[in-house]
């Protein structure tokens, strides 16, 4: 169990927040990379501290194997052990957050993934704003694509939204439409860069992890858009820089040099 929430931890939204990493060793294109060294420290540490300095809410490592819940309890975090044939993260998550949380205590679960080792903690903390609208259903973040390479990339995720004109943005939110490995939208403007970490309203992921793979998620490879075509509604923030994640040994590299 996790110790009632006091207060709100937000800003006053009256949120009340826990956030949860999800991790394992069986990652296709860096196997082991939870405990990937960075600076003396395993990445997950990296991400389990990030979190931290957020001060949001409590925060769980959702873990699948025992050496990843161990490199936790070694530096002073709270390791949750799930089963290791659930299906995705979201699965994960749900199920760390049932077994610590079982009355419902916490009403918004963030889904940090643990390879972020660089993100800012006022980036998590961003990840709450859209769900000021009582009827969003899920919150995430995005950044503007800079580097031209960047637009054709399929392994650069883009989000389908419009927040205006800079000079005539009322905010810095808007409502996600679509998510794509392809370059869109289409025409002259500004291209975002879809950054995963969400902010689901409990009930929200509850259903999200019930819902069976749609369509459009199948083919993208992008498990978000299972909540769109569900008719769930996410809307996203804007933060001004993309954190590094790492998912290839360059990655890595690069990672080791920022964090050194």
């Amino acid at each position: 169990m996790v110790n009632p929430p006091k207060g709100s931890p937000n800003g006053g939204a009256g949120l009340r927040p826990i956030i949860v990493i999800p991790a394992r060793m069986a990652a296709t294109r860096l196997p082991g990379k939870p405990l990937a060294d960075i600076a003396g420290k395993p990445m997950i540490v990296h991400v389990l501290e990030r979190a931290r300095e957020a001060a949001l809410g409590p925060v769980v490592v959702a873990c699948a194997d025992p050496e990843i819940a161990e490199a936790v309890d070694a530096a002073g975090g709270r390791a949750v052990m799930t089963d290791p044939d659930l299906p995705s993260g979201s699965d994960r998550v749900l199920a760390a957050v049932k077994s610590i949380d079982p009355d419902g205590a916490y009403d918004v679960v963030i889904n940090l993934q643990g390879d972020l080792p660089t993100i800012a903690p006022a980036a998590i903390a961003a990840v709450l704003e859209p769900l000021g609208e009582p009827a969003v259903d899920i919150a995430t973040l995005v950044a503007p694509i800079g580097d031209p390479a960047e637009r054709d990339d399929p392994n650069v995720v883009k989000a389908a939204l419009d927040f205006g004109a800079p000079d005539q943005r009322q905010g810095r939110t808007a409502r996600a439409l679509y998510f794509s490995r392809a370059t869109v939208p289409a025409g002259e403007g500004p291209l975002y860069h879809h950054i995963g970490i969400y902010a689901f309203r409990r009930a929200a992921l509850a259903r999200f992890v019930a819902l069976p793979p749609s369509g459009l998620e199948k083919r993208e490879r992008l498990e978000q858009l299972r909540a769109l075509e569900a008719g769930m509604r996410i809307d996203a923030a804007l933060i001004d820089d993309l954190p590094l994640g790492v998912d290839t040994e360059a990655d890595l590299a690069k990672a080791r040099s920022l964090l050194a």
